[in-house]
């Protein structure tokens, strides 16, 4: 229960910074370091980190990246990418069926929801992607999109890849974009060999 308890706090505080808008103000590198170096966002091929709507305190930060205004071939969508505190990446310890467990309960929809309410949010599917874990949502607020949650250098991060209120993204490419974005987040902090 305990675990259980833990695990929550944590992921609502990664999940809760996941609500913010995109603005202007978009930088086109494929890797950015964030909070001191702690760690790199990857960014993948078409997308652009939006600097000016992304966040960053002393020990979480929250970035958010769209469409390239030079990348008309990469799929509009908006990719939001939060980090939560130094060794917050434990509660991936509890594995794949604690993970599940926990997003399916009223309290991890709660957490997943954009609005807070756990009746707000349907989790289609939640399965294991190699060192990360997929959730298929449908969010009454969002509609249908994927989220990634993964633990880089001890932190604990989740992705998401969503549409717009003015263009729908199709939860297919939604994955896509979500795999590609975890690649890139993945390679930019590969350890040195």
């Amino acid at each position: 229960m305990q675990t259980l308890t833990r695990l929550s706090a944590l992921l609502a505080i990664a999940l809760t910074l996941a609500s913010c808008q995109v603005g202007s103000g978009f930088t086109s590198s494929r890797a950015a370091p964030v909070l001191g170096g702690a760690l790199q966002i990857g960014v993948p091929p078409g997308y652009c980190i939006d600097g000016k709507a992304s966040r960053e305190s002393r020990d979480t930060a929250v970035i958010l990246m769209g469409r390239c205004s030079d990348a008309m071939k990469a799929i509009p969508a908006l990719i939001t990418v939060s980090i939560g505190q130094g060794g917050s990446a434990g509660v991936m310890t509890a594995g794949g069926p604690a993970l599940a467990s926990f997003f399916a309960s009223k309290q991890g929809r709660a957490t997943l929801s954009r609005s807070g309410r756990a009746g707000d949010v349907k989790v289609i599917a939640a399965l294991g992607s190699g060192d990360a874990f997929l959730l298929h949502l449908q969010d009454r607020n969002v509609g249908e999109y994927w989220r990634a949650v993964i633990g880089v250098k001890a932190r604990l991060v989740t992705l998401s890849a969503t549409g717009t209120d003015e263009v729908r993204l199709d939860p297919a490419e939604g994955r896509k974009i979500l795999e590609k974005a975890l690649d890139a987040l993945r390679a930019a902090n590969k350890a040195p060999v």
